[in-house]
């Protein structure tokens, strides 16, 4: 039976959900360097019954991490937008994926598309180009391994934003989401 990878080494999935084609990419993480073992896309625009491509994306996702074995799973959080019925699609789609996950007792950490962006690229509002352009130099890649669906770069941008979230050195210090959040909490301090 395989094990997972040692402590020294960890294996990043990474999942860009989708209903039509959903991106996924595994990284190698050594100490501060990582290296991509395989991207890719399930594709399911030939399945017309919505139910069948959620069973595809479980036992995809599923075989994927048989596969490979990830230590941890990066996911990106579905953006909403204007169409309730495509946002409601594409949560269902996440969920079978984490599904997945949980099924094998990966760990799970979720990102927001800004911030996937804006740890890859440095920022928020990037294009699908600059992402994939960018994690082409990060990870040294050349142009015959990019790959035709942007949704396996996309895939790999959360694993990469997850493997430089893990470097970040921790600190107990408490996180103030505005200046008037800190102004509040220290009001004693402020005249």
């Amino acid at each position: 039976m395989q094990t997972r990878s040692s402590q020294t080494e960890k294996i990043l999935l990474g999942i860009d959900p989708g209903t039509n084609v959903m991106g996924y990419g595994v990284l190698r993480v050594s100490g501060n360097k990582a290296e991509l073992v395989v991207m890719g896309v399930i594709d399911m625009r030939k399945e017309r019954d919505v139910y069948l491509r959620l069973g595809k994306i479980f036992d995809r996702v599923t075989g994927i991490i048989d596969e490979f074995l990830p230590d941890e799973l990066a996911i990106e959080a579905p953006f909403f937008g204007k169409n309730v019925q495509s946002m409601l699609k594409l949560g269902r789609a996440q969920g079978v994926a984490i599904a997945a996950a949980i099924h094998h007792d990966v760990p799970i950490s979720e990102y927001a598309p800004l911030k996937i962006k804006l740890a890859i690229t440095g920022n928020g509002s990037a294009s699908k180009e600059q992402v994939a352009g960018m994690l082409q130099k990060l990870l040294h890649l050349r142009d015959d391994q990019m790959p035709h669906f942007m949704d396996a770069t996309d895939a790999v941008a959360a694993a990469y934003c997850h493997f430089l979230q893990m470097n970040r050195p921790t600190t107990d210090a408490r996180h103030y989401g505005s200046w008037k959040d800190f102004a509040k909490s220290h009001a004693d301090r402020i005249r």
